[in-house]
């Protein structure tokens, strides 16, 4: 399966880019993964963007009003996928200004990483860090404990 998430302005400080580089780094040997940043601009332009980007793809807003997961159902949820023959998913970490109300209904999935608001940075790293721990799950491996 290919995996892109999908970001509103790039990794800012270096402990960001080190963490995402670990992942990403981990993550190649499950599936393909690609970070695709959009520039900051007008909400409408973004959406678009995003659109643009997700064509194809199941695309899966993350926002604090989403559905929350443990860990070991994002690892069936990504198992039910693969089985299913999905081919392409997309995962969006909204900008500063968030997803628009309408971008958020008119979305096929909302996840939620937590009921804070994080900083997008912030969310990158964890959803990285939730997509390899799920990974992990799926095939046995020790990474995780309950």
């Amino acid at each position: 399966m290919q995996w892109r998430i999908i970001t509103v302005g790039k990794p800012g400080h270096p402990w960001v880019k080190d963490a995402l580089a670990m992942y990403w780094k981990r993550l190649q040997h499950y599936a393909r993964f690609e970070h695709v940043v959009i520039k900051e601009a007008p909400q409408p332009q973004v959406e678009s963007q995003i659109s643009t980007a997700c064509d194809g793809a199941l695309c899966i807003l993350l926002d604090e009003r989403g559905k929350q997961m443990r860990s070991a159902e994002l690892a069936k949820w990504i198992q039910h996928e693969e089985i299913s023959g999905r081919k392409r998913i997309c995962i969006v970490i909204g900008g500063a200004e968030g997803h628009s109300a309408h971008f958020r209904a008119n979305a096929k999935l909302c996840w939620s990483l937590s009921t804070l608001t994080m900083q997008h940075d912030i969310a990158l790293i964890v959803l990285t860090e939730q997509l390899y721990r799920a990974h992990t799950i799926m095939r046995g491996e020790p990474y995780h404990r309950e």
